[in-house]
């Protein structure tokens, strides 16, 4: 089988995940580089060897060879540039969120089933080991019905800067950042209920805390001393489900707590599970109550985690496998975001129709 070649619009700090990713699968070639940056697009072009090089996607997509691409932009741009692509008659791997915002998500749809072409979104938390563990209790009926769930994403000192400050670059804070890798991930493991309301608040007291001396975790390519900071600083919600299920989900950037905190609670008629980086269980067992610890490792592992998601994107593209990281499920989960923020404005629930 020849290689499929693909290129990648946006060589940011997430692009080199994608990357060291697609180098390592047989059946891709990593054919051409696009950034509106020139400085940061020769740098990673002399850092993985990639010598066609665009300021401009249009000129990048013309490339009738070019089968594939990943968008890594800013979230503003996930949406023009995966049009575009589709339009150029590509396949697509586009960067969480979808968008920022549900309309702009159901036009991404229309482009791909217009022109017959795959739009995989980049919830890459469905792609590790933990997940594929939990999921291997669930469908076992481990749990029974799963109806309360909890997922958190908060950081201390960890807003990265950049564009992630920039609403109109962003579209929000930590929710849309953080939030919808927990909050997807949550929703994959229950089997994907549909979202019916949700009831949001959203706060921006602390900011980005530029002040504080200590280093964040995590920084944008494009961090700079003039950046700004407009969005949240942590988002809560809870979001009801059409089987009765609720989810709770806290997101942050800045927060007075001891030490970041990221976890997943489920919670079922006959079972429990925490994913705090290890996965515990909690259950019953002949009239005691029981906690269970793995012995093999159960916490997410970044090794492999690109990889597998990468790796499924192009056998969907070279063999037809079936997505299971679908421009719908990106719909589901952008009409959660709009809603919450839509709620923490209004300071009502949201009914999502």
């Amino acid at each position: 089988m020849s290689k499929i070649k693909v290129g990648i619009i946006g060589v940011g700090s997430i692009s080199n995940e994608h990357i060291k990713a697609y180098q390592k699968n047989e059946n891709v070639e990593l054919y051409a580089f696009c950034d509106i940056n020139e400085e940061q697009l020769n740098m990673m072009g002399d850092k993985y060897g990639v010598d066609r090089r665009f300021t401009d996607m249009n000129d990048m997509l013309a490339l009738e060879e070019i089968d594939a691409v990943s968008v890594c932009t800013w979230n503003s741009a996930h949406a023009p540039c995966t049009i575009a692509a589709l339009n150029a008659g590509k396949h697509v791997l586009c960067e969480k969120p979808m968008a920022t915002s549900k309309e702009e998500a159901e036009k991404m749809k229309e482009a791909a089933e217009k022109n017959g072409k795959l739009l995989m979104i980049g919830f890459v938390r469905r792609f590790g080991n933990d997940c594929a563990i939990l999921k291997d209790f669930i469908e076992k009926d481990y749990f029974g019905d799963l109806y309360y769930s909890k997922a958190t994403y908060l950081r201390r000192k960890g807003s990265p800067g950049g564009w992630f400050g920039n609403k109109e670059l962003s579209g929000g804070g930590p929710l849309i950042d953080l939030g919808v890798h927990v909050i997807d991930l949550v929703r994959y493991l229950m089997g994907k209920p549909k979202p019916i309301s949700v009831y949001g608040a959203t706060f921006n007291k602390l900011g980005d805390r530029s002040h504080i001396k200590d280093k964040a975790g995590y920084s944008s390519s494009g961090k700079s001393d003039e950046d700004v900071f407009n969005v949240e600083d942590l988002a809560t919600g809870m979001i009801r489900f059409d089987n009765g299920a609720v989810l709770q989900v806290e997101a942050s950037f800045s927060l007075n707590l001891k030490q970041d905190k990221g976890e997943i609670e489920l919670f079922g008629e006959k079972s429990g599970a925490k994913l705090s980086p290890e996965l515990e269980l909690y259950s019953e067992e002949n009239g005691y109550m029981t906690n269970v610890t793995l012995t093999t490792p159960t916490a997410l592992s970044f090794d492999n985690l690109f990889a597998n998601e990468i790796n499924h994107f192009v056998s969907c593209v070279t063999d037809d496998t079936t997505c299971i990281s679908t421009a719908q499920d990106g719909i589901e989960i952008m009409a959660i975001l709009d809603a919450l923020y839509e709620s923490a404005k209004t300071g009502h629930e949201v009914v999502i129709k």
